[in-house]
């Protein structure tokens, strides 16, 4: 993406929140990156997501994360639209990451700063300065569970914020959903933050999801999608109702550990997670196991496992 005009016209859709793939030794593997990145641009995801939450970008080194941007791009060239995560503790790194983000030609997805008592005045003046930085403009990541939860009254007053493209809103609460995308809608692109719950948002009018999960269920979770985007909303219904035991380990368990153990058995190469994160317990491993052989059998699911 070259500009904020076109960042806005293509920022819409499923986008794959995509795992980063750690090897044994704790390195980034970017062949099994660049797998997971071809499977899900030939299933027809609109876009995708680097170095997020789930990408695990807290416990990366700047080096690596400047990396990671780097030879993705260079993977996708422009063939889907790519948020890069470019949250930080540090605003300084904030501040570079979303500068070469830009640069890069992906969309920059900025958190509030990770600071006890800001002011919302603070985080208003924080996202202006942080906006210019990149010519295709910058990405609102509301995410409570990391960090501050942005009122709906303070995500209007960003819509006003020049290089302000759009919120990926991690807080579900309904009444929130309903001022989000009722006052903001057509201003900003909306985007919600969890595949678990996305019925509601979309229903809402929000114009896209981010999916964790896809890595492990790319197609069952694209179909949900698309028949509601179709406005098949039983289907999207009856699809989303396939794993829901799935979504119960995952809120039980973790992710990304769940997808990476999940995209393993799949044959895919999630890799392993880095610490704090541990790889899920054997006991959870099985029941995994159960949950993805009952996906297996419902031929609706599109999931098969590997060998």
């Amino acid at each position: 993406m070259k500009d904020i005009n076109e960042s806005h016209e293509r920022l819409r859709g499923i986008f794959n929140i995509t795992v980063t793939p750690f090897d044994a030794k704790g390195a980034i593997d970017f062949p099994a990156l660049r797998e997971n990145i071809e499977r899900v641009i030939a299933l027809g995801y609109d876009g995708i997501l680097i170095g997020g939450t789930y990408g695990e970008f807290p416990v990366m080194s700047m080096t690596e994360r400047r990396d990671l941007f780097s030879q993705v791009m260079a993977c996708v060239q422009d063939r889907i639209p790519v948020m890069l995560c470019s949250a930080s503790s540090d605003p300084r790194d904030a501040r570079g990451l979303t500068r070469l983000a830009g640069e890069l030609g992906g969309l920059p997805m900025v958190t509030a700063p990770f600071v006890s008592e800001i002011t919302e005045s603070q985080i208003l003046a924080y996202f202006t300065e942080m906006a210019p930085l990149s010519p295709t403009g910058i990405l609102v990541y509301n995410a409570p569970g990391i960090g501050i939860t942005l009122s709906p009254a303070l995500l209007e007053k960003l819509a006003d914020v020049p290089g302000v493209v759009g919120i990926k809103q991690g807080d579900l609460n309904p009444t929130a959903i309903d001022q989000i995308a009722n006052r903001l809608r057509g201003r900003l692109r909306l985007f919600c933050a969890s595949d678990l719950a996305f019925l509601g948002p979309m229903m809402a009018g929000f114009d896209g999801i981010s999916s964790t999960n896809s890595g492990a269920l790319p197609e069952l979770i694209l179909a949900s999608y698309r028949a509601l985007e179709q406005g098949d909303a039983a289907t999207a219904r009856d699809l989303h109702q396939l794993w829901y035991d799935y979504r119960a380990l995952a809120r039980q368990h973790g992710q990304p550990q769940l997808v990476k153990a999940a995209m393993a058995l799949r044959g895919f190469h999630g890799g392993t997670v880095r610490a704090p994160l541990k790889p899920i317990s054997s006991e959870a491993q099985a029941a995994l196991t159960r949950v993805m052989q009952q996906l297996v059998s419902d031929s609706r699911s599109g999931v098969t496992l590997a060998g």
